[in-house]
Order: structure tokens, then C-alpha cells, then sequence
């Protein structure tokens, strides 16, 4: 698995938006999994975390994030 600022980096890139809209999505995800719904991506470590998870799947693109504007370059 990446390091976390490398994942960070490529989900900010992936997702095009800030990392304020990052964490709160991140936040969200995590949330949804931690109530039973399925990740989209396999994890070979079942004591990864949820937020771990989450933020994998908006690096991959896997999780689409809707409602926020993204960002200008």
C-alpha cells in the first residue's frame, strides 16, 4: 500500500478537489463503511481502517464524489 501523503496526493489529483473536500469526503466514506456497506477495493489486511480504505477508493477513482465543485487550476 502507499504511504498515506502519496494516497493523499493522488486522490487529490483523481477527485480535482481541495483537501478540506478531501477529508470530508474521506469522513463520509469511511462512515458508510463502518455501518456495513462494502468496499470497492480488496484489502489483504483486515485491521485496515476505514478512513484507510476510503481514501484508497478516491485515489482509484472507485468512489464518486458528488456536491462539490471542483477546484480551479
Amino acid at each position: 500500500m502507499m504511504r498515506i501523503e502519496e494516497l493523499t496526493a493522488k486522490a487529490l489529483k483523481v477527485a480535482n478537489i481541495d483537501r478540506y473536500q478531501l477529508a470530508v469526503a474521506v469522513a463520509q466514506r469511511a462512515l458508510q463503511i463502518d455501518k456495513g456497506a462494502s468496499a470497492k477495493i480488496s484489502v489483504s489486511n483486515k485491521n485496515t481502517k476505514s478512513a484507510d480504505i476510503a481514501l484508497l477508493e478516491i485515489a482509484e477513482g472507485l468512489t464518486v464524489i458528488k456536491g462539490f465543485t471542483p477546484k480551479e487550476d
